[in-house]
């Protein structure tokens, strides 16, 4: 699986991610670091990564556009450096493989996770 680190997480996951046995970049590696987020979206669903991020605008891009790729894997904790959470990343990673590779949203934390599959459509 190939994942996409977005500007707001530390370059330095991508070491953490392959060390799990993924495919990774970080953004300034392939954008420009001021890009809107829907360029890196729109890369992306283009290039077949999975974006790996802290920031909420990519829900909300899958919830408006219905689209079912590209996946997201967002995490939401305070602190989100590799040291703190890399191990638990990959372990949900390895784990959602399948959904991910297939279209979800994966949104987790310290303690837990919630796998929505998409296309996200509106109750």
């Amino acid at each position: 699986m190939k994942l996409l680190v977005d500007m707001n997480l530390s370059p330095t996951w991508v070491t953490s991610l392959e060390a799990g046995g993924f495919e990774a970049i970080h953004w300034s590696k392939v954008g420009q670091p001021d890009a809107p987020d829907n360029q890196l979206f729109a890369w992306a669903r283009q290039h077949e990564y999975v974006i790996f991020t802290h920031d909420l605008d990519f829900g909300a891009m899958l919830a408006l556009t219905g689209v079912g790729l590209p996946s997201v894997f967002q995490i939401r904790t305070q602190d989100v450096s590799p040291a703190v959470l890399a191990h638990r990343a990959v372990v949900l990673l390895r784990r959602f493989e399948v959904e991910l590779k297939l279209g979800a949203l994966i949104v987790a934390d310290e303690l837990r996770e919630r796998v929505r599959l998409l296309p996200l459509v509106p109750r």
